[in-house]
């Protein structure tokens, strides 16, 4: 097992172990988990929630708990997804697994096969083994051409991936830098696409249907993407990850589907009313398309409904759970889930002694601070974010 620092990440790999992360280095872990965390090896290992084994938590009141499947394991079915609702995690225990070298890369495409790859994409998805995970980014390439690049990494046995990617390779990609790399290694790769002190505006949903007509509205949206730096992204969530129950964890969005991210960044704040309003209209224009729920790590300040959304049939159970938590709702510059008024006698919550008392010691400090949905209204300010 690993405890929280980003570093450890380093330290594993000495001796040929990794717990899920993102996809790219510069991703924070900590964040990552309490949202889920979707990347490279979801679909044979699970996201990084499904690999947190204990926590350490300050609760509202000021408690410290040590929180496992033994102790509190209410909280800890929480923190698995629950985002920042629930307490201060100061630390976290990962389950880890062998995975040193991957065969990994990328396969750019020009934009006349783009249909053709879409579909050939989800078509060996669908049925791929769980070691395969990939990434389609549409966008624009060096030279400002509308192109599709589909990342990839296989963590199993290098012959039988090499395989497995036979379909996609048949297309002739012009561009196929898939070989071995170490874990690390890959892991790193994206950083480069992702400078700090960029601006970010990121609008995301569930697609768990490719049909014709969503296929039509993406190549229909990539040719007016307003910088090269901005790209829509398929990130699949399948295998290991998709076939946990709903109700194992906070995070609901267990089905075979792709995370759908329009991903717009910019380095000139006076162009950002233009790139925001561009990365809206992509949303309005595909939302026909995707599910009636999002990933919470890709959701902006859009309001409690979207909330509702990211936490699904989960959502009552995790505003039950809060009640027993954080009552007062202290934890609530996040993507709140306020305290549900009463603790229904149909939840399943397993909350040892029963909610508490409805104080804190913590909470006079909190309450002056601005709640990120409180007007209920969507804010359209960009952030300097790196991706997550």
């Amino acid at each position: 097992m690993v405890t929280r620092r980003t570093r450890s990440r380093t330290r594993t790999q000495l001796y040929g172990l990794a717990t899920p992360l993102g996809v790219m280095s510069g991703t924070g872990i900590a964040g990552l988990t309490l949202g889920g965390g979707l990347g490279w090896l979801n679909g044979v290992h699970g996201l990084s929630c499904d690999n947190l084994l204990g926590a350490e938590v300050v609760t509202a009141d000021g408690d410290v708990l040590s929180v496992d499947p033994d102790s509190h394991a209410d909280l800890l079915r929480g923190l698995r997804g629950g985002g920042g609702n629930l307490g201060v995690v100061t630390s976290f225990r990962y389950r880890l697994h062998p995975v040193q070298r991957v065969l990994a890369g990328a396969l750019m495409y020009p934009w006349s096969v783009a249909r053709d790859v879409l579909h050939a994409h989800h078509e060996l998805m669908a049925t791929a083994p769980d070691e395969l995970a990939s990434l389609v980014s549409l966008g624009l390439d060096p030279d400002g051409r509308p192109a599709v690049t589909v990342l990839l990494c296989w963590s199993g046995d290098p012959a039988v991936g090499e395989r497995v990617l036979r379909p996609l390779r048949r297309l002739g990609a012009p561009v196929d830098s898939i070989g071995l790399v170490s874990y690390l290694d890959w892991q790193r790769a994206p950083d480069a696409a992702f400078p700090r002190g960029r601006q970010h505006y990121w609008r995301s949903g569930y697609l768990r249907h490719l049909t014709d007509t969503a296929v039509d509205t993406l190549l229909e949206v990539i040719p007016t993407i307003p910088t090269s730096e901005s790209a829509i992204g398929l990130q699949g969530l399948r295998g290991a990850a998709a076939r946990v129950p709903v109700d194992a964890t906070a995070f609901p969005h267990r089905a075979l589907q792709d995370d759908l991210l329009i991903l717009a960044q910019w380095t000139d704040p006076a162009r950002s009313d233009e790139i925001v309003a561009w990365a809206r209209d992509a949303f309005d224009a595909l939302r026909p398309h995707l599910e009636n729920a999002v990933y919470v790590n890709n959701l902006g300040s859009e309001g409690p409904d979207r909330v509702r959304a990211a936490y699904g049939a989960n959502y009552d159970r995790l505003a039950a759970l809060k009640r027993t938590y954080d009552p007062t709702n202290v934890f609530r510059l996040n993507q709140n889930v306020p305290p549900i008024s009463t603790t229904p006698s149909s939840l399943d919550l397993g909350a040892p002694g029963g909610p508490r008392p409805a104080t804190s010691r913590l909470a006079g400090r909190a309450r002056s601070a601005p709640c990120r949905h409180e007007d209920g209204e969507e804010s359209d300010r960009p952030t300097t974010s790196p991706t997550s």
